[in-house]
């Protein structure tokens, strides 16, 4: 069957908006790699997300920051809050180190009972539950230099107390013992905490945030033993039931993993189970994975939005996180997604969407015909098959680099081809093509790509397989190229314009 090719470009022209932008926004706006519908700091280093709540109309996203340079160094927590998930502010560094130690990741949740007894005269205080790793211990040769602490804020989390009684959870002698991330468990009026310990999960509950028993652990013979487990999350899904038509619950267990991922370095597994208040259990036996790029780690939920899962992710992989080619910041996240179940035959999987407030931002979708002119970005490209056939989109500028995305039937998986996007040289391990199953036996096939300056994110047949990776080109990609099979399953595109976040 002969290929028929298409190079289509399309003209397009858009405002960022109008009215005076900060001198910081300016910057941003201009700076080569800056992403510009992603959140990324105003300079210095940034790694996972932390403390992730929703609190009176506002989103606050803590992450893991280097306020001295653009590596990984000690780490505080740094603060951005949003009210539609799209438009990010940074706030000033929300929790510092102290003789305890540096402030690892962890969570926060909204204390609406006061339990833990921090709030006054009827407040609702935020609490954060968070590891700290004491740098001097661990050089000395100490196996406990990791423990759980917990600080409150009663001012919308601009500023924090730390808990007098700190930590709330010693360490039982285990190098790898940190990223707490704790749910309010109503059945049976508790607070559940999932821990990383080594290679497995702990569980442990809690009356008040304060005084912490062990449950269970979870995750020796199971999934993915690459590398340690880290920054765990555990919420629970509704879904439509295939065989009754009626809803179904199932919790969902989120287990990053450095390294082991099926791309190489960092990557984010799951398992679908059931969760009694003490122990999770799995029927699963393959490992799962919810993001199969390169760069999507360290995941996770944010709090108090009842039954909508939020996640987002740190876009990078830590086989290079250090060494990519931005110098005054370091490293961004991901779109916020929106986590579902669908079940497909007998098995239930996790989906992921990109958040629907992203739509605010979206110009009118334009469906391509043949013929061919520029592309800007940010942009949405939606492909859409009657029948799954090879295609492949190319992505490139005027020196010839290029991003390829698409699907090979033979092998029936999706894949990303970043070997010659760009700048690719300054790790031995970045120029791959990375690959990804498809999911469901269905003719038809739906892939949304989002690019951005310097990331792409694909999601295809609704969320089923996700590919998130980062590239550098030496200029912005203009054009775009797609080829297929076939007049009557050749693919067809809309292209929308996305507006800048700055």
């Amino acid at each position: 069957m002969k290929i028929k090719k298409i190079a289509i470009l399309i003209c397009c022209f858009f405002l960022l908006g109008t009215g005076n932008l900060s001198a910081q926004h300016a910057v941003q706006m201009k700076e080569q790699y800056r992403p510009q519908v992603h959140f990324s700091p105003q300079k210095n280093w940034m790694n996972d997300p932390n403390g992730m709540v929703y609190h009176n109309g506002v989103y606050h996203l803590f992450f893991q920051y280097n306020p001295y340079s653009s590596l990984w160094g000690p780490m505080h927590w740094g603060h951005a809050t949003s009210k539609d998930l799209i438009h990010w502010q940074q706030q000033p560094i929300a929790i510092y180190p102290d003789s305890l130690g540096t402030i690892f990741s962890g969570s926060a949740v909204v204390d609406k009972n006061n339990t833990a007894d921090f709030g006054k005269k009827g407040q609702q205080p935020l609490v954060a539950i968070f590891t700290q790793h004491d740098t001097i211990g661990e050089k000395a040769g100490r196996n406990n230099f990791q423990n759980q602490s917990i600080a409150y804020s009663l001012d919308e989390g601009k500023t924090w107390i730390k808990y007098a009684g700190n930590p709330v959870i010693k360490n039982p002698g285990i190098k790898d013992f940190r990223d707490p991330k704790v749910m309010w468990f109503e059945p049976q009026k508790k607070w559940i905490m999932v821990l990383a310990a080594r290679d497995i999960v702990s569980f442990y509950s809690s009356p008040d945030l304060k005084n912490w028993k062990k449950e269970s652990d979870f995750g020796k013979d199971l999934g993915a033993h690459g590398g340690g487990w880290e920054c765990p999350d555990l919420i629970e899904l509704e879904y439509s039931d295939n065989k009754t038509g009626h809803l179904s619950k199932r919790w969902v267990l989120i287990v990053n993993l450095n390294p082991g991922a099926p791309n190489g370095g960092s990557g984010t597994q799951y398992f679908i189970g059931n969760f009694d208040g003490t122990t999770f259990t799995t029927d699963q036996k393959d490992t799962r994975w919810m993001d199969y790029g390169p760069d999507n780690y360290a995941g996770v939920t944010w709090s108090n939005t009842g039954k909508r899962k939020i996640l987002i992710g740190w876009m990078t992989n830590w086989l290079y996180a250090n060494q990519v080619p931005t110098e005054k910041w370091r490293n961004a996240m991901t779109i916020p997604r929106e986590l579902q179940l669908k079940q497909v035959g007998e098995s239930v999987f996790l989906t992921s969407k990109p958040v629907a407030e992203l739509a605010a931002i979206q110009s009118k979708p334009v469906s391509v015909a043949d013929g061919g002119a520029k592309i800007i970005l940010p942009c949405r490209l939606d492909i859409s098959m009657n029948t799954n056939n090879d295609f492949s989109l190319d992505l490139s500028n005027d020196v010839n680099e290029k991003l390829i995305i698409g699907y090979d039937k033979n092998s029936n998986q999706y894949f990303i081809d970043r070997s010659a996007s760009g700048k690719v040289d300054f790790n031995k391990d970045f120029a791959a093509k990375h690959w990804a199953p498809r999911l469901t036996n269905n003719a038809a096939m739906n892939i949304s790509i989002l690019v951005d300056k310097s990331s792409v994110e694909l999601f295809a047949d609704d969320g089923l397989t996700v590919m998130t990776s980062v590239f550098f080109p030496t200029t912005p990609y203009k054009f775009i190229h797609l080829q297929g099979k076939g007049k009557n399953t050749f693919p067809k595109l809309k292209y929308t314009q996305v507006k800048s976040i700055w």
